[in-house]
């Protein structure tokens, strides 16, 4: 529809959908068979989206006229999530929505953005958790049409983005719903804070959650649907849904529908996997600033170089990054947001061979000097893409354990040839002058064979028996909120940015016999700290003391463990009622005779 039903029509037009739904719930329900509740991700299908490395995410929504702030005073947490955080009654909340006016909305000009800036595909939400959809619902007048925008928001951009040649796809929170009776509301069902959010969940589902999702799918076409928070939704709720995207198998969709859905990408959220998923999908979803809507006060946005890396990093790992903007209430996109998409196309317009269509790097552990793409090509032939993020000064930069040679080797930007020679640990490549770019220099080696690479996935005992795990060979896990980070270079690269408890480090290692090891750690801290070492089913708990400030190194010791003969994974982990931040530079183990 693209007119506005009176409230009348509207009511018979929904009695008249309420039992038609229950009539479509009950034959998908009966049809969906256990089996559809996994997607089939085969290369085909899915090609386009493993090329494409890069794509915009896009949250928009009523709650951009808020912008993260409530009663005069700035909300703690992401922005679109305020009218959950500060429990706003419903019709509060409703009365934002005159204000989202979209008057200077211009889809062309995200498009054309999204494109300068080597993004193959933008996702944009269509319905968020405070359950406004931005286009005229034929079962909800919570909608685009009750805000002053008062037109169908995603058609324009839907055809702006397809005529820049990108990809169109779809955000649906299918679950969480702070608005409509018996959605989810972010906990145990019935976690209400407005008695006007009671209702059925499953009343809910059937009469909200799949018709718009039938809705956004007919109307719009997507080449992706991007599902949300799947609390509640069992398999026997998320059958319906899969049998309607068994009806579009062109869709590629994620992991969070609900149980028993795997979909076809796993989704990290504002942290990078540390090894990636290797042999699978994954999209990185990561914010600019520190939320994902918009919030006028939230002023910590991530540098141009560090999201150029974030893409680096990511394309090396095989992975996909969705990056997000968050335009105000008038559709306008904030500055800082243009400026990154701007230095990113810039990078891009020398570099982008080295992301799209590449491949994850074939060496199993980091280099200290960057990171590694790679493309195949005919009877073997093999391109390198080094992704020089500290660019060496003596101008050498090893492929440790890499046989083969080069048959020629250029600098993407600039053109200038380098050259390789074998060396005593693999494969030396000589860089020429300084950096040719202050983000991220990329070289290009080609080869006329297959490679041959030795180097193994763990950290081994050097010459004098001590086995030294620098920033480099550590694997950071994070969460949602973010993830433990290198800062620096080289051999004074340190892990910074250990905020919560809930982050954890391991390092994969190899001994060629059991023994004990003293661990000690060269570690900085503004405050006390308590940590676990373990390894196994050992564990053991160490002190650190505070060294005084940030980047003032101590060492200090962890304790004693045991190490089996061959490969083993140490893991440190905070003791959460006892933590506050650390950076670690560098572990110690040495053999205790």
């Amino acid at each position: 529809m693209t007119g506005r039903t009176s409230h009348h029509s509207r009511v018979k037009l929904n009695m008249t959908h309420q039992l038609s739904l229950f009539a479509t719930w009950s034959i998908f329900a009966a049809s969906a068979q256990p089996g559809q509740a996994e997607s089939t991700t085969t290369p085909e299908r899915t090609q386009w989206f493993r090329e494409a490395r890069f794509g915009m995410f896009i949250h928009w929504g009523v709650y951009a006229v808020p912008a993260g702030e409530w009663e005069g005073q700035t909300i703690r947490g992401i922005g679109e999530w305020i009218m959950r955080f500060r429990k706003i009654p419903v019709e509060k909340y409703k009365s934002y929505a005159p204000e989202f006016t979209a008057a200077k909305y211009d889809p062309e000009l995200w498009a054309g953005l999204a494109e300068r800036a080597g993004m193959k595909y933008v996702v944009i939400t269509s319905k968020h958790h405070d359950g406004f959809a931005l286009y005229d619902s034929a079962v909800s007048d919570w909608d685009v049409m009750a805000s002053g925008a008062k037109r169908d928001l995603l058609a324009p951009l839907a055809s702006a983005v397809r005529g820049h040649g990108l990809k169109f796809g779809l955000y649906y929170s299918q679950s969480q719903d702070w608005i409509h009776p018996g959605g989810a509301t972010s906990g145990t069902i019935g976690n209400i804070w407005d008695p006007a959010q009671k209702g059925d969940y499953d009343a809910y589902l059937k009469n909200i959650a799949l018709p718009q999702a039938r809705e956004i799918i007919d109307r719009y076409n997507p080449a992706i649907i991007w599902w949300d928070t799947p609390q509640q939704m069992t398999p026997e709720r998320v059958d319906p849904f899969a049998a309607l995207l068994a009806e579009h198998p062109q869709i590629i969709s994620n992991n969070r529908l609900g149980d028993g859905f795997k979909g076809d990408t796993s989704t990290p959220e504002q942290h990078i996997p540390p090894r990636g998923f290797p042999g699978e999908m994954f999209e990185v979803c990561m914010t600019m600033n520190d939320t994902w809507g918009y919030k006028k006060n939230d002023r910590n946005w991530k540098s141009t170089q560090r999201l150029i890396q974030m893409i680096s990093d990511i394309a090396s790992k095989g992975g996909n990054l969705l990056l997000n903007i968050g335009p105000r209430a008038d559709g306008s996109i904030p500055q800082e947001s243009i400026d990154r998409l701007e230095g990113i196309a810039r990078w891009m317009d020398v570099n982008s061979e080295a992301i799209h269509a590449t491949e994850a790097s074939p060496f199993p552990r980091r280099l200290p000097w960057g990171r590694i793409t790679q493309k195949s090509g005919a009877n073997g032939a093999t391109t390198l893409y080094l992704h020089i993020w500290d660019w060496p000064a003596d101008g050498t930069i090893l492929l440790p354990t890499l046989k083969e040679l080069p048959v020629s080797g250029t600098l993407l930007k600039g053109g200038a040839a380098i050259t390789a020679k074998r060396g005593e640990d693999g494969i030396v490549v000589h860089l020429p002058g300084a950096a040719t770019d202050p983000d991220v220099s990329v070289a290009r080696l080609d080869f006329s064979a297959p490679l041959t690479i030795t180097q193994q996935p763990f950290a081994t005992p050097g010459s004098d028996g001590r086995l030294i795990l620098l920033a480099m060979d550590a694997d950071p896990f994070g969460a949602v909120g973010g993830n433990i980070h290198v800062a620096g270079s080289g051999a004074d690269a340190f892990l910074t940015d250990w905020k919560r408890p809930d982050y954890r480090i391991e390092y994969r290692v190899k001994t060629a016999n059991a023994g004990t090891w003293q661990v000690d750690a060269e570690v900085a801290a503004t405050a006390p700290a308590r940590i676990s070492l373990e390894v196994g089913e050992s564990k053991q708990p160490a002190a650190i003391p505070s060294t005084g400030a940030a980047a003032k190194w101590q060492t200090v010791s962890l304790g004693r463990i045991e190490l089996p003969a061959g490969e083993s994974v140490i893991h440190l982990k905070p003791v959460a009622d006892e933590w506050s931040p650390i950076e670690l530079r560098k572990l110690t183990l040495s053999p205790v005779q």
